[in-house]
């Protein structure tokens, strides 16, 4: 049976994710590069995320300094207006480490269609360093992030990094399903990418990449027109012979407290984004979904029963290894609602195939089959 077949494949995807996550592990981080090159991380902000202001002040306070005990960063922050409460927060911080240099950029309604990318431009133009550190500001680091990151790029090979990440909930039911899919589904499938066929691609949550790639790949102008900017950025620069790693540092992606719309919204978006950035690569994402698969093989024939607790237990493994990968910090619900993650996940998948418009931060878009878009008046 089709259905058998698929489901036989849907194993063996698991199994490599397994493999690639001990791969991944394996890797070493290298020793801390002597003198400190020096970082420009760019932040756009958008009113107040929950957490705003511990997720930002995990990058005022990094030890990455000179040798003088200055800091070896600066941190530039971008707002559409002077009215953004996201400012009083920034005002805060500066207060609490004057030393660490800090520029903010106004940049009015943007000309682009993607509006973070917009930002990131202006803030590319105003940066005084050529190593650029990208993060949105839903993100949160330890002391260890610059240090980590710097370390990877005195491989003068190394044009882009991009860092997985642990997502963590919020307060709301659906938020935690939504972590629970970053952290035990979406991560296998980044991980086996990279072990079947390298890097080439990057995560939105944060990038570093060197000025001179993105000059060379276009800079921003060329990713205007794109909702998942972040996959073309990675994808033209590995195309362009520059060498891109998904980064030994895994941040924290702090998703907020989303309602059951928004969440959906959300998922759905990312959805059909990728279908039109990777169809191939979306069709493929049939095999990241096992227990649904396993679901409807029960369904079609019911003697084939016993292949449900299997998968069950085999997708448990897989959680378990990919949660730790990535630290994740994991309790009893998550493991009783995984099943339900799961089912949902692939009701969302299959819902991708279908429709070509999303609602993003309160406006309506209509993605295009190369993966640009548009905004619908």
């Amino acid at each position: 049976m089709l259905a058998a077949a698929i489901l036989a494949g849907s194993a063996v995807y698991v199994l490599l994710s397994l493999l690639a996550a001990l791969r991944y592990r394996a890797q070493r981080i290298p020793a801390p590069a002597q003198a400190r090159v020096p970082v420009s991380i760019l932040k756009p902000l958008h009113g107040l995320d929950e957490g705003l202001e511990e997720n930002l002040r995990s990058f005022f306070a990094q030890p990455y300094r000179h040798a003088d005990g200055s800091p070896a960063f600066e941190i530039l922050f971008a707002t559409r207006d002077l009215d953004d409460p996201a400012l009083a927060v920034v005002a805060k911080l500066r207060e609490e480490f004057p030393d660490v240099p800090v520029s903010r950029l106004l940049t009015g309604e943007p000309p682009y269609p993607n509006a973070k990318v917009y930002s990131l431009a202006l803030m590319v133009d105003a940066a005084r360093h050529d190593l650029l550190v990208m993060a949105d500001s839903d993100v949160r680091v330890d002391a260890r992030f610059l240090e980590t990151i710097s370390a990877e790029f005195t491989d003068p090979a190394l044009g882009l990094s991009t860092c997985p990440y642990r997502a963590v909930a919020g307060a709301s039911f659906w938020s935690f399903l939504e972590a629970l899919h970053m952290n035990t589904e979406f991560l296998g499938g980044v991980l086996t990418a990279r072990l079947l066929e390298g890097v080439r691609f990057a995560l939105g949550p944060t990038i570093t990449i060197r000025r001179g790639v993105l000059d060379d790949i276009g800079g921003f102008a060329e990713l205007r027109e794109f909702l998942a900017e972040d996959f073309v950025m990675g994808q033209r620069a590995a195309a362009r012979g520059h060498r891109v790693i998904l980064s030994r540092y895994a941040i924290e992606h702090r998703i907020g407290s989303q309602d059951l719309v928004h969440s959906m919204a959300h998922r759905l978006r990312w959805a059909r984004s990728t279908r039109r950035s990777r169809p191939a690569g979306y069709f493929g994402e049939l095999f990241l979904r096992p227990l649904g698969l396993a679901v409807l093989l029960t369904v079609v024939a019911p003697p084939l029963w016993p292949i449900l607790p299997a998968t069950l237990l085999l997708r448990y493994l897989q959680a378990d290894v990919l949660r730790r990968t990535v630290r994740a910090r994991f309790g009893w619900k998550h493991w009783a609602l995984l099943p339900a993650q799961d089912l949902l996940s692939f009701a969302i998948w299959l819902a991708g195939f279908f429709g070509s418009t999303i609602l993003w931060r309160g406006h309506r878009y209509r993605l295009e089959a190369d993966g640009r878009f548009t905004r619908i008046p």
